[in-house]
């Protein structure tokens, strides 16, 4: 466990500013990743940890997190937050998107720059498995990324290479105790059925599956930062906003390259393959300068304005 940490700071040094946050959640990997953080760099790490208030066991699991970090000599902040999801929301998605905020939040308050997180191969595996079984592109089949940054706090993901059991079998080893979250073996959850019934067959099948599955996600990645920089060619070529003629003069491929990117980068949206094929077929029946083009995009719509497009959120601007 150390040594994938020391090799982690070794490679990624631009990652490891220090004081490092830890995200700790009481549970098996964030404790494994908060005792080898505190082992190999002492008096440099923080633990954060978000009190989702979803279950009645949060706040033992607080409590624990207290205790633990106590007995370590670690500073602890806790931050408390409504995760509740909104209707048509998904539940994990909406509990994401509060503890990444929350987590943010505490290391800006700590002084903290970079938060390590404890997502580990089988995690990487299950997002795969998770973004094939959507129809997932390329975005979704690069899986979780090693580092990235959210809310201007950089998060890192250093026990990526290694596997769940091995992470636990060390903890074990160590006389380490963690507290265990129910909710992770809930069945109604697609991740949790991945995690008990595909991933062992895997592991019979496919010994290294963690390893390969691992690599097809780097390549993806790749693939999908190459994508990006032609789109991002694209759109300087076609100006902001895009032009319609210039993106009718694109290759179907590419223009739809074009539209996600100026979409998610511009806007903050993502188009369905339903949405985007529904653009394209509009965009190509822009023949007349005075077709209209109005398409619902994300919480937004795609207009047409003039010879450009156009995209707005009604809640924030409405239209007539």
């Amino acid at each position: 466990m150390r040594a994938a940490l020391l090799d982690w700071r070794q490679r990624r040094p631009e990652d490891a500013a220090f004081p490092l946050g830890i995200a700790y959640s009481g549970g098996a990997d964030s404790t494994a990743l908060l005792s080898a953080a505190c082992a190999c760099w002492p008096s440099q790490v923080v633990a954060l940890h978000v009190n989702h208030g979803l279950q009645a066991a949060a706040g033992d699991f607080e409590q624990h997190a207290d205790a633990f970090c106590a007995a370590l000599g670690v500073p602890l902040h806790v931050a408390c937050v409504d995760a509740r999801h909104a209707p048509g929301e998904s539940p994990e998605a909406a509990a994401r998107r509060a503890r990444y905020r929350a987590l943010a939040d505490l290391a800006v308050g700590a002084g903290v720059s970079t938060v390590l997180l404890g997502q580990h191969a089988d995690d990487q595996a299950e997002t795969l498995l998770l973004a094939l079984s959507r129809g997932a592109g390329l975005p979704g089949l690069a899986g979780m990324g090693e580092s990235f940054e959210r809310h201007g706090v950089r998060f890192a993901r250093p026990l990526l290479p290694l596997a769940a059991d091995d992470i636990r079998a060390s903890m074990v080893a160590a006389g380490i105790g963690w507290i265990e979250d129910a909710t992770n073996a809930d069945p109604a959850y697609t991740r949790n059925r991945i995690r008990a019934q595909i991933l062992p067959s895997l592991q019979q099948a496919f010994p290294r599956f963690r390893e390969t599955f691992a690599r097809s996600a780097r390549h993806a990645a790749q693939a999908q930062a190459l994508l990006q920089d032609i789109a991002d060619d694209d759109l300087r070529a076609l100006g902001e906003p895009p032009v319609i003629a210039g993106l009718r003069a694109l290759s179907p491929s590419r223009q739809a390259n074009a539209l996600r990117r100026w979409l998610a980068q511009r806007h903050g949206a993502a188009a369905s393959t339903a949405q985007l094929d529904e653009l394209q077929r509009q965009l190509a029946a822009c023949t007349t300068r005075g077709h209209r083009l109005h398409l619902k995009v994300g919480e937004g719509f795609v207009v047409r304005e003039g010879e450009s497009l156009a995209w707005y959120n009604p809640a924030v601007l409405p239209r007539d």
